[in-house]
């Protein structure tokens, strides 16, 4: 049997006192953010967050039939979103899953919590874990708040993100397989320059969907070293980057027949910033995007892109979250919600 990590090896580990790692570990103040983080890494390292050692543990929350249990005060999830760049209740994109996952809740009659708050000081007053069946994160959160919410022993479903310092359950659209299947479709109607718009490290989706497109790409001897717009800056419309890199690649007369946008939002920008250089889609390039949010249907062109089931990936999360409840010793799992092609006029094919 697997001996169990303890607080004074973490301790040994780092080379500072006990105190200091409960400190850490506890979620209280007394030491700086830069210790905190560095206890964390070597705590996840050495396997102390996947035993649940020191952690509160959740009372058992389900009845022996599944139902869940039935109290005078009405409890609730919390639906954790962190209202960080695009990120927002707002969006065309988190807004949809957000839809998802209320009314799932509602269906099932169990109240919900939507907290957008970015600071772990501020989220914690607004933590009743009494009140709590569990947490839904939707986006990117942070390691700080999420490892608050599994030292209580809070049960959580995170939707596309994961972290590797703390097991959950996750639920994710297959963005691999899904820009896979476009980029080889591109290929398939004689596309062979083909560029990548998209800040690789914006999110683990669009990390992936640049792993899905370069694996299309060097499986058909395509890759060719030629870069690709992988470091769009945070804002609100990335037209003057992309202009900047079309430029460029007009200049070296490397212009790509087609370019594979990591979102529906930057294929619009993306075509906005190709007019502005005398190019058009479908005629001068093809044009792609992802998501399927209502804003690519109605451009001009309509844009082809992949549809991810938005609504369906909060639906799943809550089913998730509940099964979880129900049944706390089973073996985590990682959703994966396969999404559609959908071919509009954006693109067209060459003729060899």
């Amino acid at each position: 049997m697997t001996k169990k990590v303890t607080m004074q090896q973490i301790a040994d580990h780092l080379g500072v006192s006990k105190y200091v790692v409960s400190k850490a570990l506890s979620g209280k103040g007394g030491v700086s953010e830069a210790t905190k983080e560095r206890v964390i890494g070597v705590a996840s390292q050495l396997g102390y967050f996947a035993q649940n050692s020191g952690y509160v543990k959740a009372g058992k929350t389900g009845h022996e039939d599944g139902r869940l249990p039935e109290t005078g005060v009405r409890q609730s999830v919390l639906v954790l979103m962190p209202n960080i760049r695009f990120q927002t209740r707002d969006s065309v994109y988190w807004g949809r899953i957000l839809d998802g996952i209320a009314s799932r809740l509602e269906e099932k009659e169990i109240g919900s919590v939507i907290v957008m708050e970015q600071k772990v000081e501020g989220f914690l007053q607004l933590l009743k874990p009494e009140g709590l069946l569990g947490m839904i994160g939707v986006g990117e959160i942070a390691s700080s708040m999420l490892l608050e919410i599994h030292r209580l022993g809070i049960p959580m479903v995170l939707v596309d993100h994961e972290d590797m310092l703390i097991p959950t359950d996750t639920v994710y659209a297959n963005n691999y397989d899904c820009m896979y299947r476009l980029t080889k479709h591109l290929i398939g109607i004689g596309h062979r320059s083909i560029g990548f718009i998209g800040n690789i490290r914006y999110s683990r989706s669009f990390f992936e969907r640049w792993n899905g497109f370069r694996h299309a790409m060097e499986e058909f001897e395509l890759w060719d070293g030629h870069d690709h717009l992988t470091d769009l800056a945070a804002m609100e419309h990335f037209d003057e980057p992309i202009k900047a890199w079309l430029t460029r690649r007009k200049k070296q007369r490397l212009l790509p027949t087609a370019l594979v946008c990591a979102n529906d939002s930057i294929a619009i920008d993306a075509h906005r910033a190709a007019k502005e250089l005398g190019m058009e889609a479908p005629g001068d390039f093809s044009l792609t995007g992802f998501d399927n949010i209502e804003d690519a249907a109605r451009h001009y062109p309509p844009i082809t892109t992949v549809n991810v089931p938005k609504e369906w990936l909060g639906i799943r999360a809550v089913d998730k979250l509940l099964e979880r409840i129900e049944r706390p010793e089973e073996p985590l799992e990682k959703l994966m919600i396969l999404g559609d092609l959908v071919y509009r006029q954006s693109i067209q094919g060459i003729k060899p």
